[in-house]
């Protein structure tokens, strides 16, 4: 959208610093939908925020993961997740002991704490998530060997 501000006039009109709005513009640093309105405005425009689902796009193997995790969470609750520890144990011990680099090292400290936690709605949010982080940590699952061969079949099976 082309408005002819600068980003000196623009802060004269906001109140908001120059650098501010530079690290804004480039990403450096995150705005709000509120901080994006009050700018705009000072601009003579208004955000308009529309909320619709979208499909995300997944390849193949992430969405198969996370088809897999779904599973999971569907059963995960605190007496479930204490059944399953020695599994998980076994196979965090043995992903952090064959893993290098990042962000698969950092994804399996964070399962970690999940885990140790008992982070029940922690544990649902990676399991299910479709953002980036939750992508990235179900490729370092500890959770492995959970799924029966019939359940995992079942649902690889399912279009």
């Amino acid at each position: 959208m082309k408005t002819d501000t600068t980003q000196s006039e623009l802060s004269r009109l906001s109140g908001v610093h120059q650098p501010s709005i530079s690290q804004m513009l480039s990403g450096k640093i995150k705005m709000s939908d509120e901080q994006l309105d009050r700018l705009l405005s000072c601009m003579g425009r208004r955000l308009e925020v529309v909320r619709r689902p979208v499909t995300p796009r997944l390849t193949r193997s992430e969405r198969r993961s996370w088809r897999l995790h779904r599973q999971l969470s569907s059963s995960l609750t605190r007496t479930r997740l204490e059944e399953w520890r020695p599994t998980v144990t076994a196979n965090l011990t043995r992903l952090l002991r064959g893993v290098q680099g990042q962000p698969h090292e950092q994804n399996l400290e964070k399962w970690e704490r999940l885990i140790e936690s008992g982070d029940i709605p922690g544990l649902h949010r990676v399991l299910t998530g479709l953002d980036r982080d939750s992508i990235e940590m179900r490729e370092v699952s500890p959770l492995g060997g959970l799924l029966s061969p019939e359940e995992r079949h079942q649902i690889l099976a399912e279009r």
